[in-house]
């Protein structure tokens, strides 16, 4: 047979098979299964595509010529942040960093360790700590490792010489300030870029600065250039072959203060003078101008060298804490010009009402009548109106005005808690610097749900004076005074006058801010309390008589406050002048002094009469070096 030819036999039996079938056509709904994961997985790849050419594109070129180059960050410098008359408080100063670049080291193990040993002794690192920073590293934040910043010049010549595959100086620049330790918690002070930073801002690198406190820290994203970048293509043996600049650095804003320069200089320098010789620790101050909050000074002490942070975090005084913003303190006898316009408001006060203090006053004892409590004068008084008690800082005066005595109405806790609230000092005044704390105003809810005590006389007694639970920040402090001082508004302290970049043209600017106005409330009633501030300057019973014959006439009240059970005395200062027009107020806060307020009076006296013979008596002139001025700390 044939090769082509087909049996009969074959042909019926392959007919007998096809009978056995059954033809079952395929439904519609399949077809349209089949279509809809045929749209899906159409669109799904269109969309990929989309993403990675457009949206990602800029990305994946970029990371294709870092694949195939070396990236070179060229950093951008800081903005300037100057005071109030142009004078600059930082600098930025060239400063080289050493950086790891583990997909830059030899192959071998062996040689790869031995570049890393060679690096940690020539910049003197521990070998094991670097090689735990290798570990712990999250690699896909950034491909190298910081190894030390600010190298020295021995150091980098070092490493030149030594050719390090894989260990790279890179230019750049630290933060300084012009005159250290004076500025140190206002403008705060700068770091290399942690993973932390890189995690919230992908746009930064290893290489950046970031503000980490005080005006540096608040105003980072404007004084924080845009870092420049250029690329070394190479071919695939690595051999560079041409450069690609992908943007040139831009230098970040500059920032203008209200900060006086030369205040602030001679006040940091005169108060730590006084510290040191009273053999004390801590001490802040600030001033401000009460016409509309803007921040002449602001320091305390001890300070810290921004470049020496370690030294800093070892310190058993905590200098890296801004006490000035975030410590919060029993305001002593500070807080009575607040009682005294409280209770003046409220109708409960005549001023020319007198009250006798024979240096105590004694509650009797419902349960035992023979033995009264008794609350102490911190000295006989006598026979005192609102004038004298503020004045001479009557304590039995204000015990009797608040919490009510014998015939003398008190103002009581909850009306008093209301002013405290009207005067802000249970919230934050809006400085603009980080890491502001709000006061404590304790009430009888408070004492009974956390302390399980029912509120007694006495705790009113003690609120009155400043003592006890009560506790306030040094800011919101000053800035109740200041309200007092220029008729009852509380303005929002601002530290910043202006942004500009790099070319001058302005960015940003700061305005007055009014936080509450009570001057239609209280306005009637703050000359008298304004009387009783300045004659505890001008009378010779006033607690600050030593300012009486300063060129320019001024109002204060001073305050000793007990902490520690007692064991140890703050001494306070608040005030401000021109008594008629003010134009600055000034706090200063000693911890642990020796002779209460006693000890910080001396120094207001300095730091008012040189404010006056520098600016107000030369008409607001420009920066005068502290160093050069006559007024002398009159404690030594």
């Amino acid at each position: 047979m044939r090769k082509n030819e087909i049996n009969l036999e074959d042909i019926l039996t392959d007919h007998a098979a096809e009978e056995d079938f059954l033809e079952v056509p395929i439904g519609e709904r399949a077809f349209r299964i089949m279509m809809l994961l045929t749209l899906i997985l159409s669109a799904v790849v269109v969309w990929q595509i989309f993403s990675l050419v457009v949206l990602q594109g800029a990305f994946y070129d970029h990371r294709a010529l870092v694949n195939m180059s070396d990236p070179n960050v060229q950093i951008a410098p800081r903005g300037i942040i100057f005071d109030r008359f142009g004078t600059p408080l930082v600098q930025n100063v060239a400063a080289f960093n050493v950086f790891l670049t583990p997909r830059s080291l030899p192959a071998d193990p062996a040689a790869r360790l031995a570049v890393i040993q060679n690096a940690a002794g020539i910049l003197g690192l521990d070998e094991n700590a670097v090689l735990q920073n290798l570990s712990a590293k999250d690699w896909s934040l950034s491909d190298r490792l910081l190894l030390k910043a600010d190298v020295s010049h021995d150091e980098l010549v070092a490493l030149s010489a030594a050719n390090l595959p894989g260990v790279d100086a890179e230019s750049g620049f630290k933060r300084e300030p012009v005159v250290p330790l004076d500025f140190a918690h206002v403008l705060g002070y700068t770091g290399l870029v942690n993973e932390a930073d890189l995690q919230k801002n992908p746009d930064l690198t290893v290489a950046d600065q970031v503000g980490r406190a005080g005006l540096e820290s608040y105003y980072d994203s404007y004084l924080r250039g845009t870092d420049g970048e250029k690329l070394i293509l190479s071919n695939a043996a690595g051999q560079a072959q041409t450069e690609r600049t992908l943007n040139l650095p831009e230098a970040g804003d500059n920032l203008t203060t209200y900060i006086d320069s030369g205040l602030q200089e001679y006040f940091y320098n005169d108060l730590q003078a006084d510290i040191n010789y009273l053999g004390r620790n801590v001490g802040l101050g600030i001033a401000m101008n009460p016409q509309n909050g803007q921040v002449l000074a602001l320091f305390n002490i001890p300070s810290y060298d921004p470049n020496n942070i370690s030294a800093a975090l070892k310190s058993p005084w905590n200098p890296l804490f801004d006490r000035a913003v975030a410590g919060l303190y029993s305001p002593g006898s500070t807080i009575k010009p607040l009682d005294a316009v409280a209770a003046l408001t409220e109708g409960i006060l005549n001023p020319a009402h007198q009250i006798f203090s024979p240096g105590y006053l004694d509650v009797p004892n419902p349960y035992d009548p023979a033995h009264p409590t008794r609350y102490m004068d911190w000295q006989y008084q006598g026979w005192v109106d609102l004038y004298s008690a503020l004045a001479k800082s009557s304590d039995v005066y204000f015990y009797e005005v608040v919490g009510g005595f014998g015939d003398q109405q008190g103002l009581g806790i909850t009306r008093l808690k209301a002013w405290w609230q009207k005067f802000l000092l249970d919230k934050p005044t809006g400085i603009d610097l980080p890491g502001e704390a709000s006061g404590f105003l304790p009430d009888p809810a408070w004492m009974k749900e956390v302390q399980h005590q029912n509120w007694l006389l006495g705790n009113t007694f003690n609120v009155a004076i400043g003592q006890g639970d009560l506790t306030v920040t040094p800011l919101e402090l000053l800035n109740y005074i200041c309200a007092i001082a220029n008729g009852g508004t509380l303005y929002e302290p601002r530290v910043m006058e202006s942004v500009t970049d790099a070319q001058g043209n302005p960015v940003v600017s700061s305005q007055p801010k009014v936080l509450s106005d009570l001057s239609s409330e209280i306005g009637s009633h703050l000359k008298d309390v304004q009387q009783g501030m300045r004659d505890g300057v001008a009378k010779p019973y006033g607690t600050a008589y030593m300012l009486h014959d300063l060129p320019v006439q001024a109002a204060a009240k001073t305050g000793s406050a007990q902490v520690k059970n007692n064991t140890e005395t703050n001494a306070l200062f608040v005030g401000y002048a021109p008594y008629q027009n003010p134009q600055i107020a000034i706090l200063i806060l000693v911890e642990n002094a020796k002779e209460g307020s006693l000890n910080v009076v001396p120094v207001a006296k300095d730091v008012f009469a040189w404010y006056y013979q520098n600016r107000m008596a030369q008409g607001g002139a420009g920066r005068t070096n502290a160093a050069t001025s006559t007024i002398s700390n009159t404690n030594g």
